[in-house]
């Protein structure tokens, strides 16, 4: 019997209307796209596309931020998108899927010490055991990213880096032990000097863990370094799914061949 996707889309729809609630122009975010991750496929879905492509309303409601109009979505044979239908719970749902997003200086407050939303973390997605002491499941978390716990304890962001700040936000999705983590453009708003570092940060991760990942990028070059699926979206619609060596050296559709002529120096040979 074949393994069960760890994703699976379904003709997922989504429009996204201006001028009002009855009536203005219709603007369609997701097109019917369909896709799927499975585990003899590997452990990490790029999906790449352009500002306006739709990837980011896919991957907001993946993590059930935007509804969607149509269409379904399931994490391991766990229905969590499905309009009009019945869904897994937000505490299961948060146990498959956890986010990592774009901006790490958003995702906490100035207010608390970060580990005081690690701890609450794991007090609310741990097992009976983690709820009970928190401490040793922030601790392995830290550690799986290349931190400490007495590294961040007792400090706000003001004493990390960005680069640090989307590790810590690796570990806080790391405690909940999911199936699936989303990532949207998480590097774009690191210094470039490390942006390669938490994208092999992921990679290690994705082999070493049992935990895949959901890649959402506009960056050609790092999505066929890290990915073992590739989609390419534009305007709603997927136009390329497959393997990304096959999608980059042999595009079939016109806008991926934009897409590869459009950055020059890049070596064709995709050897990075």
């Amino acid at each position: 019997m074949a393994a069960r996707a760890i994703l699976e889309v379904r003709n997922l729809r989504k429009v996204y209307r201006q001028g009002g609630l009855f009536g203005g122009n219709a603007h369609p975010a997701l097109a019917g796209v369909s896709l799927a991750l499975r585990p003899e496929d590997g452990k990490v879905l790029a999906i790449v596309g352009e500002s306006g492509s739709g990837k980011t309303t896919l991957a907001r409601i993946l993590l059930r931020l935007v509804s969607a109009d149509a269409g379904e979505i399931s994490v391991a044979g766990h229905k969590i998108v499905a309009p009009g239908e019945r869904t897994v719970d937000n505490r299961t749902l948060r146990r498959l899927v956890q986010p990592i997003f774009q901006n790490p200086f958003e995702a906490f407050s100035l207010q608390l010490p970060l580990e005081e939303y690690l701890l609450r973390t794991a007090i609310n997605l741990g097992d009976a055991a983690t709820r009970g002491d928190p401490v040793p499941a922030v601790e392995r978390a830290l550690a799986a990213v290349g931190l400490s716990f007495s590294r961040v304890a007792g400090k706000g962001i003001r004493a990390f880096s960005g680069g640090e700040l989307q590790r810590i936000s690796v570990a806080r999705a790391l405690i909940a032990k999911p199936l699936l983590i989303v990532a949207d453009e998480p590097v774009s708003m690191v210094d470039a000097s490390l942006r390669m570092t938490i994208v092999n940060l992921f990679k290690e991760l994705s082999n070493r863990l049992d935990v895949a990942f959901v890649y959402i990028t506009h960056d050609l070059s790092t999505a066929y370094y890290l990915s073992d699926v590739m989609a390419i979206m534009r305007q709603g619609e997927l136009v390329e799914f497959g393997r990304p060596e096959t999608i980059l050296q042999s595009p079939s559709s016109d806008y991926t061949r934009a897409l590869l002529d459009a950055i020059p120096t890049l070596d064709r040979r995709w050897n990075i």
